[in-house]
């Protein structure tokens, strides 16, 4: 189910992402919503190792589920602000959970429940994988030891190369997710234009594996303009950037579920007009004028 609050538009202000880190110029117009969680955003604090959540962690065993392989799920570890938005977290082919282990706990600690999750085979397919964050999506709201700790409402996925091209799928076949953001993402299918969730893509300059030109570029632009969606690549970048920690990877995608999930207006500022080109994007596109938040 999508979320009924109204969405409303914030003034947006300049930012520049480069190899020392994020500088922007503020608003001077902080909407508030009943989804905010934590303090005022700024630069240097969607950009931190560790936002202002403590969290912890509980492992999903692969045996005690269906659909998907297991994983890790890292929530913040007071339940003071209420519930929170979800975030669900697909590797690429070949992989395991280990290869997006950095950047789970980093979002949890701004205000998210992250499941981190293994899927059934390394192998499985895009389609295979949009399933399968689904079925994790619905087993972490539904049947977790966090699920109190979430608002089932407001659920989003990220993944990385195929595991990418699964959360291109899964927005696809759930409307009601409220943010999407896929990772140097790969798929066979090229034409997403009837995917109605909010998406950030994710490329990389040097990607050799899934080149944007025939991966990210069409996926964003087969995109429909409205509620939003934006493209950022990564200067100088191989297809495993978001294998590392990646300041830039993860202060734009936190802003992106602050925006989306959270309906929190206080960090578009952060994704509108977004970064210019520089050490650490090479490129960077958005509908901001078509953003409904």
């Amino acid at each position: 189910m999508g979320k009924t609050i109204p969405r409303l538009f914030g003034i947006a202000a300049a930012v520049a992402i480069g190899a020392a880190g994020i500088t922007l110029i503020p608003r001077a117009d902080a909407a508030t919503d009943s989804f905010q969680r934590g303090p005022a955003p700024s630069a240097n604090s969607i950009a931190a190792a560790r936002g202002p959540f403590a969290i912890s962690q509980t492992a999903v065993a692969r045996a005690s589920v269906t659909g998907f392989g297991g994983g890790d799920i890292y929530f913040p570890a007071s339940t003071g602000a209420g519930t929170f938005g979800a975030v669900v977290i697909a590797p690429g082919f070949t992989a395991r959970k280990s290869s997006m282990a950095w950047l789970a706990p980093r979002i949890a600690s701004q205000g998210f429940v992250v499941f981190n999750i293994d899927t059934l085979t390394t192998s499985d397919q895009p389609a295979s994988r949009g399933r399968q964050l689904l079925a994790a999506a619905d087993f972490l709201t539904g049947q977790s030891s966090a699920r109190t700790r979430i608002d089932a409402s407001r659920v989003a996925v990220m993944g990385h190369s195929m595991g990418g091209g699964g959360a291109l799928e899964a927005a696809r076949s759930r409307p009601g997710l409220q943010a999407a953001i896929p990772l140097t993402p790969w798929n066979l299918t090229k034409s997403f234009r009837q995917d109605t969730v909010p998406t950030l893509i994710i490329g990389a300059e040097s990607d050799s594996i899934a080149p944007v030109r025939s991966h990210s570029e069409p996926f964003f632009q087969s995109l429909p303009s409205g509620p939003g969606k934006a493209y950022l690549e990564l200067n100088n970048a191989s297809h495993f950037a978001p294998n590392t920690p990646n300041t830039t990877i993860a202060a734009t995608s936190i802003a992106w579920l602050k925006l989306f999930v959270d309906d929190d207006t206080r960090y578009r500022q952060f994704v509108c007009p977004g970064p210019g080109a520089g050490a650490a994007v090479s490129e960077y596109r958005s509908t901001c004028d078509g953003f409904t938040v």
